[in-house]
């Protein structure tokens, strides 16, 4: 097969574009820009475009078919030929459909805890040396590639965005997967520039839950009032199967499962991980994985990049980095760092990055979201809302939104000084933004030997 990547280096694109060239597929692409890491992996197995830019030439009658990214626009050229010449062309969700269509597809659904979940089950089924394809938008321990694809692989485990699909398709990627089982882990409103209520954000998860097939199932969190309600209330053929936050203990910084008496040691915490364990387990049952294969598993999946990962530890600090942006994660992600280790001082580190959280409209969302962490900072950059064409932002009352306590910056470089002003490495610290703070560097405080 003969497939070109219309916005080869997107963040999944290139992660795609290499695990089709390691089944055997001719790969081309092209793209009018490539960061790293995607640079470099591509170049690494020959994938990379020789030049910048879009060129219709790179269009032939040849092409079995054409993965069209997010990032490019309707009126592209090579796009404008590909249609010329009535080739077939995909969005990446439904060309990974395409390639999974014959296996049974786990997806992962939610406002947040996605990667975390999807992470925790491929670690389990990876572990078992079980086969499967999968999508995941993180690098997990023991995978080269978000995407994977074989053509024996009896399973596969996505991730399911609710974004949507590509410039020619509107739909939210997890609509285009044709789910088997299905997970939703919470629901939040996000992408208002996409969804602008929230009752039409809902929908999304309702069209999701009517799709699922009689010989499927639905796994959702019951601990989360919207996610009970949306799942309980919306006409489902599929099996209901309800998880909830396990019985743990926490002890010395350290969170253990309770099972039939015995305590199962993690290296992960916080009620959303722990929630999004009983996902995965259950996940993994519907693959085949006993309970108890799964429970053997875990206790060594140590999580994921940007996904509560510790940067720095010192012996009497930590500094964790999150991916966090919806006001739910916010204070769940504060309050797991607050709960692991509760006395200790805990500076806590937001940057609004996403459309949705540089929307004035959105901002009283966020309101007390901060309030269990004793030091409180938001950053946003005003250059991000030149870029992204959105109104400016008033510090003011950007801090009123948040709540009492809340100090507000747009340069990075005052922020760093008021974090290191706080911070004497006597305390916890989390950073929490699905950008990277406007490139602000990630060394805190005066250095100390521990």
């Amino acid at each position: 097969m003969r497939i070109h990547f219309i916005s080869i280096g997107g963040a999944v694109m290139h992660n795609m574009a290499i695990a089709l060239h390691k089944k055997g597929f001719t790969i081309t692409g092209s793209d009018d820009e490539i960061y790293e890491p995607a640079k470099s992996r591509l170049e690494k197995y020959g994938l990379l475009p020789k030049e910048m830019g879009w060129n219709e030439n790179n269009i032939t009658p040849q092409i079995d078919a054409i993965v069209l990214g997010m990032h490019a626009r309707k009126e592209n050229p090579e796009l404008i030929k590909a249609q010329q010449l009535g080739l077939k062309i995909y969005s990446f969700p439904e060309y990974m459909y395409e390639q999974t269509k014959n296996k049974k597809r786990i997806v992962i659904g939610g406002s947040h805890g996605k990667t975390s979940t999807t992470a925790m089950i491929m670690y389990a089924l990876n572990y078992h040396h079980l086969k499967f394809d999968y999508l995941v938008g993180s690098i997990i321990e023991g995978f080269e590639t978000m995407v994977g694809l074989s053509d024996d692989a009896p399973i596969a485990v996505f991730e399911g965005d609710e974004y949507l699909t590509s410039a020619l398709d509107l739909r939210p990627k997890f609509h285009v997967y044709k789910t088997d089982i299905g997970i939703i882990t919470g629901v939040s409103w996000d992408h208002i520039n996409v969804f602008p209520t929230y009752e039409n954000y809902l929908e999304q998860f309702r069209i999701f839950i009517t799709a699922l097939p009689e010989t499927g199932a639905l796994i959702y969190c019951a601990d989360d009032t919207e996610v009970k309600k949306v799942c309980e209330s919306t006409p489902c053929k599929a099996r209901l199967i309800p998880y909830y936050t396990p019985k743990n203990e926490v002890e010395n910084g350290i969170t253990y499962l309770v099972v039939s008496g015995k305590k199962i040691a993690l290296h992960v915490f916080g009620k959303h991980n722990l929630q999004n364990m009983m996902a995965a387990k259950f996940a993994c049952l519907e693959a085949g994985l006993s309970e108890e294969k799964f429970y053997e598993a875990i206790t060594h999946f140590k999580g994921t990049a940007k996904r509560l990962e510790t940067l720095k530890e010192d012996t009497n600090s930590i500094i964790y980095r999150d991916f966090a942006h919806a006001p739910s994660k916010l204070k769940a992600t504060i309050n797991a760092v607050k709960n692991l280790y509760p006395e200790r001082k805990l500076i806590a580190a937001y940057e609004l990055h996403t459309f949705s959280s540089l929307n004035k409209e959105f901002l009283p969302h966020y309101k007390n979201s901060m309030n269990e962490a004793d030091v409180k900072a938001v950053l946003f950059s005003k250059h991000a809302l030149e870029m992204k064409k959105m109104p400016m932002l008033n510090e003011a009352e950007v801090a009123a939104n948040f709540g009492e306590g809340v100090k507000v910056f747009t340069d990075k470089n005052e922020l760093k000084k008021f974090i290191d002003l706080h911070y004497t490495h006597k305390e916890n610290m989390l950073l929490m933004s699905s950008g990277t703070f406007d490139g602000m560097p990630m060394e805190f405080g005066n250095k100390v030997n521990n």
